[in-house]
């Protein structure tokens, strides 16, 4: 049965990011929910322990590697993607969230704010791509 699961799978690759992303999504959630701040806004938000991002793309390009091949121009160019998202997921959002914050510290306390928790800690992103990696690998047999 597994067998036949796995020849779809390799057949439709774009669904194996999406699992994928489920189960960063329901880890987040068992994340938060250790640290006693369980909310469904913090699992599906921005931020936080795995990065979703890296698990995303992550499993996307491996999955690209498995079916065409390591050399090949597809897998290639979701390598590239990857590595600019969590550099993105990391770096970019990193420098929003300092924005973020300033801001909120020069605003009013009016009751709105902005997220500060745009970003990823390189091993939360380092995390979400282990997750992304195995999920893909998992599904397709490697």
């Amino acid at each position: 049965m597994f067998d036949q699961f796995q020849t779809y799978l390799f057949s439709y690759t774009l669904l194996i990011p999406f699992i994928a992303l489920l189960v960063a999504i329901l880890l987040k959630g068992i994340v938060h929910a250790a640290k006693g701040r369980f909310s469904f806004s913090n699992m599906l938000g921005s931020g936080g322990m795995p990065s979703a991002h890296s698990t995303f793309v992550v499993s996307l390009a491996t999955s690209m590697g498995i079916k065409y091949g390591p050399w090949s121009d597809m897998f290639l160019i979701c390598l590239v993607f990857s590595i600019i998202i969590i550099y993105d997921a990391m770096n970019v959002r990193y420098q929003a969230g300092l924005h973020a914050k300033a801001l909120n510290e020069l605003t009013p306390d009016d009751g709105k704010e902005f997220n500060e928790t745009l970003w990823h800690t390189p091993l939360e992103a380092l995390v979400g791509g282990i997750i992304g990696f195995t999920t893909a690998a998992i599904l397709l047999g490697l």
